[in-house]
């Protein structure tokens, strides 16, 4: 990055069925105009057909045709250009899409096996412990048992007549290419043309190398006698019929049986996956097969249209999702730098552990910032609040349990059941390893399988990046500590089994000469552990224990910790110097698409950490209401206990803000709402995995959750309810207003590069994926532009106060998004390489108030923030900021206001009369030209 300047502040864009790149390519004056430097682009190459989010790429040196074809895409990126920004994308290197009918290379493995050119690039187990599978691919697609699909004639040999080649279809939408080998058996010997041409295909064998060209010029052969021949074509339709059978009559599917049980490939029941899978995959999902993305011609072929966007300028930054289910994520960013032309800003998703550090020899500029929207939520967070909320969740869901042993449990189920497969491959390598020393070829398969999930299970981060150098002492530390707690989680296993575990998984095994192992094998192994570990840690943690520990669920969050309640002053600032001193460009996010639920949704919930005792109060009131409704007077019917503690917080936090401080809505108003609601309480009820799964739903559970949400956000049977509801509902909302424009400002102006989710510069109230991915309504934040640029350029002060007034439309959000991301343009110097001086707070209340001063040269900028929202209700703090040396006249931005600094103290009263949050700059900066 050092021949370029960073991005001043990003927007990320959700690409999809509502946003095509010519849609795009129109938002560039509202973008340039609201101050933004860099569109941060979600995936927009070829993905499999209606993707919703675009991580399911099955063609990375192509764009993805939904979009828009090549002219379109660089009309948009003219559009960008012509208006000053940039562009960052949104890259995928760890994994492809695959089933369908529209991955090439994964087709191709299907059609060829291991003779596949393109084999190596997936990590296949063509050698499973599953013998069935030797040599093959399973293919989990079908939703019953094989033999049922089968006989349903939901399986079905169709030909490809402008390919000449053949395959079968499952449900008409997956496609799983017949071996040219096999093609005889279909074309038979009635038609003597095509029983010379079944006759050459049966002898590709003999072919050996050039078999694979051979059979593209035999299926082209075929193609042309198709082409030209009503006979051949008649025949291979009888065939097909002959082969296709009758649904209803077993008998007549044996042929396409026995055909389908010689392919490379052995299609099967989705649930089949958990227990024999045969591929890498992303987490759990079968649909996205992963990458050996660190071999060489791989990475040049995934590559190659990136490289060259980058090469023409088109590109200035990367996003590099999943970092961590790379085999080597270092050398991947090495090779990468390596191979751009020119410098790029280059961040990393990655999820860091609380006391873990981002590698600092890894040649990026930081992570996409899941950590920063857990400090912006922290320090709005009253850890008063703490004891009195756990007493309340223990009693009103009767759960004690503590969350590190929520998230453990959930692990362990996530390896019993969903990634069993891959478990069992981990441990079956490492026997095969034991063996090869006599001295620990006692080791059995099974010993390793539980050693490994103990320790798995008790792995304090997602992985280590142990590498066959030596290890790092972080990875060091992080393994010494799940081994011992691992030693405790299975007193019962034979101690000696976890010392060479450790000496596997630290590669200290093979680190002398004549260890008697291969050196390979075992540092293999380690790195193949470190890409389990991660996706194991992701499900269990994000994806379960998230959703069964509902104490409160504003910390629920990616990169959060839900048991760390709130974070005073001193830790933000610590932070803060940490990322300027070492990732002084690394993203700053508080909603992305992976959120669970939007920034202002957590932001409004942190005001319930104020007050735990009123909150309770109203949570008694209104489970007593609605259960006496259903005639639940024991409150023993669904939801449990837990659900509905969950679905009171969902309500308080998202409540739309159209509907706050109304009477109670009509049916046909709050029906999108309660639509939003009930998607998202079932998807939180199946990722719990506790009354019901996506795999195998209790129906009976859901239905019943959702005639409580159906029935509580009926206006009609619950005018009781939303009549005790809304009262507490608004006042909530109000003071979650002051959460909100003191989380935005923090992240306008603290070090880093600002990202802002799109439409999220006015509220973003949305719950958990896809709710996130709603379309945006750019018209109306262009018009809110436009107003809230005339009002503030008459009368600030008064302007903020009545958007303050009327906050429901986001304006008031929107004005100082607006304010900052001017201020960040004019001075791009001050926010890149400026200092930041944490501000000392003094007198009664002094915690209330968080202050700290941005400088470089003569420009400054003094940034001081009011926590606790509903302390305000009783007026501003009373504390008093230490500004030594900065005596002398100040601008408020947001008001306008011009502020004197006297005695070195700044008293806390006079920043804070019409906003929560002040921005003071030099009275000479503020009147300078910009």
């Amino acid at each position: 990055m050092a021949d370029r300047p960073p991005p001043r502040a990003t927007y990320r864009l959700q690409f999809g069925p509502d946003r095509d790149f010519a849609r795009a390519a129109e938002l560039a004056p509202y973008l340039a105009r609201l101050g933004v430097s860099h569109l941060y682009a979600s995936p927009y190459l070829k993905a499999r057909p209606g993707s919703t989010h675009g991580y399911d790429i099955v063609d990375h040196r192509a764009l993805n045709p939904e979009l828009g074809d090549e002219a379109a895409f660089r009309a948009f990126a003219r559009a960008l250009r012509a208006h000053g920004i940039g562009q960052i994308l949104d890259f995928v290197p760890n994994h492809m899409g695959v089933g369908g009918a529209d991955n090439a290379a994964w087709l191709d493995v299907l059609e060829w096996g291991e003779d596949s050119p393109f084999a190596g690039w997936f990590d296949i187990d063509w050698d499973p412990d599953r013998r069935y599978l030797a040599g093959k691919v399973l293919a989990p697609l079908l939703g019953d048992q094989y033999g049922v699909v089968l006989d349903s004639g939901e399986l079905t040999l169709r030909l490809d007549a402008a390919g000449g080649s053949f395959a079968v279809w499952a449900y008409g939408t997956h496609k799983l290419p017949v071996r040219p080998l096999d093609y005889g058996r279909i074309l038979g010997d009635r038609d003597p043309v095509l029983e010379q041409l079944g006759d050459a295909f049966a002898g590709l064998g003999s072919w050996r190398a050039l078999a694979y060209r051979r059979a593209g010029e035999l299926k082209a052969e075929l193609a042309r006698h198709i082409a030209a021949n009503e006979e051949v074509r008649a025949a291979i339709a009888a065939a097909l019929a002959r082969l296709n059978g009758t649904p209803g009559d077993p008998d007549s599917w044996r042929g396409l049986h026995a055909l389908i049980q010689d392919q490379h490939w052995r299609v099967a029941h989705f649930r089949v996956a958990a227990d024999d899978i045969n591929y890498r995959r992303f987490f759990n999902i079968n649909e996205l097969a992963g990458l050996r993305m660190e071999l060489p011609e791989l990475f040049d072929h995934a590559h190659g249209l990136v490289l060259a966007l980058i090469a023409d300028g088109t590109l200035e930054g990367l996003r590099i999702d999943h970092v961590d289910g790379l085999l080597d994520p270092r050398a991947y960013l090495d090779r990468l730098r390596t191979r751009a032309a020119r410098p790029i800003y280059l961040v990393v998703e990655k999820i860091l552990a609380r006391h873990e550090a981002l590698r600092e020899d890894w040649p990026v500029e930081g992570t996409t910032g899941y950590e920063f929207a857990k400090l912006a939520l922290g320090l709005l967070i009253d850890p008063a609040g703490e004891a009195p909320l756990s007493r309340l969740y223990a009693e009103f869901t009767g759960i004690t349990q503590p969350f590190a042993e929520i998230v453990r449990d959930a692990k362990l189920r996530i390896m019993e059941h969903e990634m069993a497969s891959e478990l069992t491959v981990l441990a079956r390598d490492a026997g095969r390893i034991a063996r090869q020393n006599p001295r620990t070829a006692d080791f059995t398969r099974n010993v390793f399988q539980r050693a490994l999930k103990a320790t798995i299970a008790c792995f304090p981060v997602y992985r280590t990046y142990v590498d066959g150098g030596t290890p790092s002492e972080a990875d060091r530390r992080d393994i010494d500590w799940a081994i011992a707690q691992a030693r405790r989680l299975d007193p019962d296993l034979d101690p000696s089994v976890f010392d060479m575990l450790h000496r596997m998984l630290t590669t200290d095994l093979v680190a002398e000469p004549r260890s008697g192992y291969s050196r390979h094998d075992v540092v293999r192994f380690a790195m193949r552990v470190q890409q389990y570990s991660g996706p194991v840690m992701a499900k269990g943690l994000e994806d379960t224990a998230f959703y069964r520990w509902n104490r409160f669920v504003a910390l629920n969050e990616v990169g959060g910790h839900p048991d760390e309640f709130g974070l005073p002053p001193h830790a933000f600032h610590r932070a803060s110097l940490q990322r300027l001193r070492r990732w002084p460009q690394a993203m700053l996010a508080t909603s992305t698409h992976d959120t669970k639920r939007g920034e202002d949704t957590r932001a409004r919930l942190a005001v319930l950490s104020e007050m735990p005792e009123e909150w309770a109060r109203q949570v008694q009131a209104w489970s007593r209401i609605l259960r006496a409704r259903r005639g639940d007077v024991e409150g023993t019917d669904p939801p449990d206990r837990n659900d509905e503690y969950l679905f009171y917080q969902l309500l308080v936090g998202s409540w739309p803000p159209e509907l706050t401080g109304e009477s109670v809505p009509d049916t046909t108003s709050l029906a999108p709402y309660a639509t939003r609601i009930e998607g998202a309480m079932l998807k939180s009820l199946r990722e719990a995995k506790l009354r019901t799964t996506w795999a195998a739903p209790d129906t009976g559970y859901e239905q019943a959750v959702l005639d409580f949400v159906r029935q509580a956000l009926d206006p009609e049977r619950s005018a009781t309810f939303l009549g005790a509801f809304l009262p507490f509902q608004e006042r909530i909302a109000r003071l979650g207003v002051r959460n909100s424009l003191v989380q935005t400002a923090l992240k306008l102006t603290v070090p880093g590069v600002p990202d802002l989710y799109q439409g999220a510069e006015l509220w973003d109230f949305s719950l958990v994926d896809p709710d996130n991915r709603r379309p945006v309504d750019f018209a109306l934040r262009a018009r809110l532009l436009d107003d809230v640029t005339g009002a503030l350029s008459r009368s600030r002060e008064a302007a903020l106060r009545a958007m303050l007034a009327a906050w429901q439309d986001g304006r008031i959000k929107l004005a100082l998004v607006a304010t900052v991301l001017r201020l960040r343009a004019a001075h791009p110097g001050l926010f890149a390489e400026g200092s930041y001086d944490p501000l000392a707070i003094e007198g009664e209340e002094a915690d209330r108030v968080c202050a700290f001063l941005r400088r470089l040269d003569d420009a400054a900028l003094l940034v001081a923030v009011e926590r606790f929202a509903l302390r305000s209700e009783a007026g501003p703090a009373p504390a008093a900021i230490s500004a030594p040396a900065l005596d002398g006249d100040w601008h408020d931005l947001l008001t306008g206001r011009r502020i004197t600094v006297q005695g070195g103290t700044l008293a806390a009263g006079t920043l804070f009369t019409a906003l929560p949050v002040a921005l003071l700059v030099p009275a000479a900066m503020a009147s300078a030209p910009r």
